[in-house]
C-alpha cells in the first residue's frame, strides 16, 4: 500500500512561487510514474505534470515554462516547483503515484491559492 503525503501548499500573490513536495511511503516495490494533478472548484481533476521511471516528463500546456517537476527515485519523492503563479493556478493539488502494476494512489491534497 502506497501512501503519498503532500506538503508545501499555501497562499501567494500572482507572480510568486511555491514548491510542493510529495513523499510516497509504505511501498517496497518500484514506482512507475509520480505526478501532480489539480482540481479547482467546479472543474475536473487535471494532470499538471508527471515523470516516469526513465525521467520522461509531461506538462499541461498552461504551466509549461513556469512549473518544474523533479523526482528522487531512491526516496520515492516528487517535487513541483511553481514559479510565476497565476490566479488560474488556484486549486487543490494532488500527488499521484502509479505502480508498474498500474495501481493508482492519491494523496489527500494541498491547497494552492493565488491572488491577483
Amino acid at each position: 500500500q502506497v501512501q503519498p503525503v503532500e506538503s508545501g501548499g499555501g497562499s501567494v500573490q500572482a507572480g510568486g512561487s511555491l514548491r510542493l513536495t510529495c513523499a510516497a511511503s509504505g511501498y517496497s516495490g518500484s514506482i512507475s510514474i509520480m505526478g501532480w494533478y489539480r482540481q479547482a472548484p467546479g472543474n475536473e481533476r487535471e494532470l499538471v505534470a508527471d515523470i516516469d521511471s526513465s525521467g520522461s516528463i509531461r506538462y499541461v500546456d498552461t504551466v509549461k515554462g513556469r512549473f518544474t517537476i523533479s523526482r528522487d527515485h531512491a526516496r520515492n519523492m516528487v517535487d513541483l516547483q511553481m514559479n510565476n503563479l497565476e490566479p488560474g493556478d488556484t486549486a487543490t493539488y494532488y500527488c499521484n503515484v502509479r505502480t508498474f502494476g498500474n495501481q493508482h494512489y492519491w494523496g489527500q491534497g494541498t491547497q494552492v491559492t493565488v491572488s491577483s
